[in-house]
């Protein structure tokens, strides 16, 4: 591994962690030349994995946007951050064991709205009323009377 200060190609491992989700390995080294130590981190390469939005447009797969609208859904209600972690660790999970490298937003809505009905109700369906564009109060109706025949 090639210094970050001097540049010299050399360096040796002082010690190595696997992070808690065991998804990389943080490596503490030691330039053999000038002493100097750094830290690199290990990952598996993925595949990259484009969303296609219904407009017919793509873009890259980015796990932020769905904690972002997961938690933008779980506002205001007692959902625990690492529940939210958690789902879209797991949606992420999903989506790569597809191992398709094209994937909808549509596809990608409902695997959010399928965690979102285990966390929280009121969660789901903020979530599903912008993900399946409700026209008007008797969609919403509609969905919330689906929620609740199934308790």
């Amino acid at each position: 591994m090639k210094c970050m200060f001097c540049g010299f190609m050399n360096s040796k491992v002082i010690d190595s962690r696997i992070n808690d989700e065991g998804t990389s390995i943080r490596r503490r080294r030691e330039c053999e030349k000038c002493g100097k130590r750094f830290t690199t981190y290990e990952t598996v390469e993925t595949i990259p994995v484009l969303v296609v939005k219904n407009s017919g447009n793509r873009q890259a797969f980015d796990i932020n946007k769905i904690k972002a609208g997961i938690i933008k859904a779980c506002e205001k209600r007692p959902v625990p951050m690492y529940r939210i972690e958690k789902l879209a660790q797991e949606i992420e999970k999903q989506i790569y064991n597809t191992l398709d490298q094209e994937v909808t937003s549509k596809y990608i809505g409902e695997l959010v709205m399928e965690g979102l009905k285990e966390l929280d109700d009121v969660a789901y369906v903020r979530f599903a009323s912008v993900h399946r564009q409700f026209k008007d109060i008797t969609d919403l109706l509609h969905e919330v009377e689906k929620i609740v025949d199934k308790k």
